[in-house]
């Protein structure tokens, strides 16, 4: 990246995030993305966001976008997307639930991040902060108590669940890539809600998480580029290249019926390898 590329280049990162690019606009903006440290960080930033907004899209009718509540400690917490459950008031009637965006919210949420893209008036991570907030209905921010292990501000909804919802986790490190991957799953009306956090792993590439049944199916729970720095890099100069990469996603299959998750690049490569 430099000082004179065009700042729409740059904006494109907010399209991508939402998938609303074409194949060639795609295309390009990935070529770009290889050596743009800022446009790789705000795709970083974004990258549990579109799991999230497919599975409030999904929600059916009826049920409450997310809000933040008052946690026991005195601090916030994030009452997760449609379809999970919440603290409830006891003996204190309920109103009717606003229904889920329809189409037509959808497509409005689309033009205007397409017309902002043309006039550049704004950078890539507003357009995607300005559509959560439209969809969702409110921004919401969880604060968690340090501990051990867990961060003091979450950073993305991914890193979030990672380590204040999963029931269980199991990592593996490939000895022929040395790419380490945590796998966090929580069982679901729905399937199996997975969490994946990957070190240790240099791009550019393309990658998906394969959850493989104990029948043989194959299911694509997310997908990701990796920046030439690449991700929980221990030895890397650059900041962001030492930190992991959370994201997460969704099978359809139950825990129970989930053999492995694989992390595959995008010819089929296989990078590690993670027991259910």
């Amino acid at each position: 990246m430099t000082a004179h590329e065009p700042e729409s280049v740059h904006d494109a990162v907010g399209a991508y995030a939402l998938g609303v690019l074409d194949d060639a606009d795609a295309s390009a903006f990935e070529t770009h993305l290889a050596g743009c440290e800022v446009c790789a960080a705000h795709l970083d930033e974004f990258s549990g966001m579109e799991p999230l907004l497919a599975l409030l899209a999904e929600a059916p009718t009826g049920q409450a976008a997310p809000v933040a509540t008052d946690a026991p400690d005195g601090g916030l917490r994030a009452v997760g997307p449609p379809g999970l459950p919440g603290p409830r008031s006891a003996g204190r009637a309920e109103a009717p639930p606003p229904a889920p965006p329809g189409p037509r919210l959808l497509d409005g949420l689309l033009d205007e991040v397409a017309a902002k893209r043309a006039a550049r008036r704004r950078r890539g991570r507003y357009l995607v902060a300005a559509a959560a907030a439209l969809v969702i209905g409110a921004s919401t921010i969880a604060f968690v108590t340090a501990s051990d292990e867990k961060p003091t501000v979450a950073v993305s909804p991914a890193e979030t669940a990672f380590f204040n919802d999963m029931e269980q986790k199991v990592a593996a490190t490939d000895a022929a890539t040395a790419a380490t991957a945590t796998v966090g799953t929580e069982k679901k009306g729905w399937g199996t809600h997975v969490v994946l956090r990957l070190e240790n792993v240099k791009g550019p590439l393309k990658c998906s998480l394969i959850a493989v049944g104990k029948n043989g199916e194959e299911e694509t729970v997310t997908s990701w580029a990796v920046p030439k720095w690449g991700y929980g890099i221990a030895d890397s100069p650059r900041d962001m290249a030492r930190k992991p990469l959370f994201v997460h996603g969704g099978a359809a299959m139950k825990r129970s019926d989930i053999d492995r998750f694989e992390v595959r690049t995008s010819d089929g490569k296989r990078l590690v390898e993670v027991d259910a």
